[in-house]
């Protein structure tokens, strides 16, 4: 390793940007730019190139050669992970305080004073401000955690506000160097995924004050069209899902270890509620030999908890997790799928015990929901079926709400209304409300909206239902795709406003109703276009396939992954 000397320090300056990357040259210069460009509060900028093969390198060089805040760390050999390069860091910096940016990502206007004024106002070690996801290339911000940073607060000891557990991440915070160093809080090194999880454990760990503030502190950038998906992104295969369980068992560890009992199980709620619904989700979309495996790594880990620790969970993890351990092989993965939904849908049947208490399944019978008799109707995992038959002019919307356990038949459902919201911009369409009816079926009520499609116009919708009652409550919830003859399959549908709408409903990861619309003939052109494209990419892919597959093990062994 080799550090590149940094001969300028304003005398006011206090914090040490660290920015990490490999083979990141198309980014790395922004991000460095916007920590630079956060004033004179940043003494330096430590860029840690982890062994980069692309202009990385030169592109650092270039920037230190300009700027003599910056300083250049560079590793001899790619450590294969975000940890080592962050220690690197960590060892390298100068300042009182210490901060971490990924290459890709970049630091907003004032992220830095933000952090640091509310951490010497507060006498605290640690400052934490809002971070927002930020899709590309639509540019939506979503907000990650919003919760904890709704308005400035100091929290003497992480033991009073459990929350903070669920706020993984170390780069929207700002941390005292010395006290880093004085509790030996490092990441782990070498390529562990998940290393913000054992460091955000560590630190919580040491019962450091923090002092929080609302300010958008880091943007994260989400590119979901990469070449080559981060680690957060990328959960195709099984061994993302055990480095995830490692993690969060590692966390855990250090938490209980240093008597912090209280977010120890926080922890474990956090896994309930955020991990587990979040990889039952993907499950149907996977392979059978990746199911058999995450079932049985599941039901390893959800064996080591205790009891105690389900009970802070919201109740669907709980409900997910029960039915891992009941079941020794994949079961019921279309129900569970729903039950992981945001929000929890409960879809039939609906199954008893003898004595009437309501459970998951006659097969399953040791799985009770008793809680569903006891839950306010507005947190219920109703069930509400959805086709969308898109016609000329206005489309046909048709909704079923399914009954759960006698509940809301007392609460006596009204009307639904239906609003498609476009997934990259947030932006929503006119709300449409229908009053309910009792529907074809024994224990259901249905309803049909029309829907203006051309009105919506181009992207990718998705329904959202506002169930109200008689009694007063109300529920919002999504709606399950329901697939049949003539359902969820491309149409041309002509159309005064736009000529023609190419439109195709289909059922997301976790079974929702969502729309993609292509307006105009060029739009439904390009999209006939990307469909071949596709088309053409995994044809060649398979001919790929087949000839490595027939290729001697020892060329294939000398291919870098």
């Amino acid at each position: 390793m080799r550090i590149l000397p940094n001969t300028h320090r304003p005398p006011t300056a206090q914090v040490s940007v660290v920015v990490i990357g490999h083979n990141d040259a198309a980014h790395v210069t922004d991000a460095v730019r916007s920590a630079l460009a956060q004033g004179p509060a940043v003494r330096e900028v430590v860029a840690v190139d982890d062994c980069s093969a692309d202009r990385s390198a030169a592109l650092l060089d270039a920037l230190a050669r300009d700027e003599p805040r910056v300083r250049v760390v560079r590793r001899a050999v790619n450590s294969g992970g975000c940890g080592s390069p962050r220690n690197d860091g960590i060892d390298a910096a100068t300042a009182p305080y210490v901060m971490f940016l990924d290459s890709d990502d970049v630091l907003p206007p004032g992220a830095v004073d933000a952090l640091l004024a509310a951490a010497l106002d507060a006498g605290a070690p640690v400052g934490a401000g809002r971070c927002v996801r930020r899709e590309l290339p639509s540019g939506r911000d979503i907000p990650w955690q919003p919760g904890l940073y709704a308005r400035p607060a100091v929290v003497a000891r992480p033991a009073r506000r459990p929350r903070l557990v669920h706020d993984t991440l170390c780069v929207n915070k700002l941390y005292s160097t010395g006290f880093l160093r004085e509790h030996g809080i490092r990441f782990p090194e070498g390529p562990f995924r998940y290393e913000d999880f054992v460091f955000t454990a560590r630190v919580l760990a040491a019962g450091p004050r923090i002092a929080l503030v609302p300010d958008t502190v880091y943007v994260w950038h989400v590119r979901r069209d990469a070449d080559r998906l981060s680690i957060s992104l990328d959960r195709s295969g099984v061994d993302n899902w055990r480095a995830r369980t490692e993690a969060v068992g590692a966390a855990h560890e250090i938490l209980l270890g240093a008597g912090e009992k209280r977010l120890a199980r926080a922890v474990r709620a956090k896994f309930l509620d955020h991990e587990l619904r979040m990889y039952t989700r993907e499950l149907a979309q996977r392979g059978p030999a990746y199911r058999s495996e995450w079932w049985r790594l599941t039901r390893a880990f959800l064996g080591s908890f205790d009891a105690a620790d389900f009970g802070p969970a919201p109740a669907p993890g709980r409900v997910i997790a029960r039915v891992v351990l009941a079941a020794d092989e994949p079961r019921d993965l279309p129900r569970l799928t729903e039950l992981a939904a945001r929000p929890a849908r409960l879809r039939p049947p609906y199954a008893r015990a003898a004595d009437g208490t309501p459970v998951w399944s006659a097969d399953l019978p040791q799985v009770d929901l008793d809680h569903l008799l006891e839950r306010p109707v507005r947190v219920l995992p109703v069930a509400v079926d959805a086709e969308l038959r898109p016609r000329r002019g206005t489309s046909c919307l048709r909704l079923r709400l399914h009954e759960l356990y006698g509940r809301l038949g007392e609460a006596g459902p009204r009307a639904v209304t239906a609003e498609f919201t476009e997934r990259a911009s947030g932006r929503r369409g006119p709300r449409r409300t229908s009053p309910f009816a009792p529907g074809p079926d024994p224990d259901t009520w249905s309803a049909e909206i029309e829907v203006d499609l051309a009105a919506l116009g181009a992207g990718t919708w998705d329904l959202r239902c506002r169930l109200g009652f008689h009694d007063g409550t109300g529920r919002d919830t999504t709606a399950h795709a329901v697939a049949g003859p003539g359902l969820l399959r491309r149409s041309a549908v002509p159309s005064a406003r736009h000529g023609l709408l190419l439109i195709q409903p289909y059922a997301t990861h976790s079974g929702s109703l969502a729309v993609r619309i292509a307006s105009g003939w060029r739009g439904t052109t390009a999209v006939l276009r990307r469909r071949l494209a596709r088309l053409l990419h995994c044809c060649t892919t398979r001919r790929c396939g087949r000839r490595r597959r027939a290729a001697p093990r020892a060329h294939r062994e000398g291919t870098p992954p």
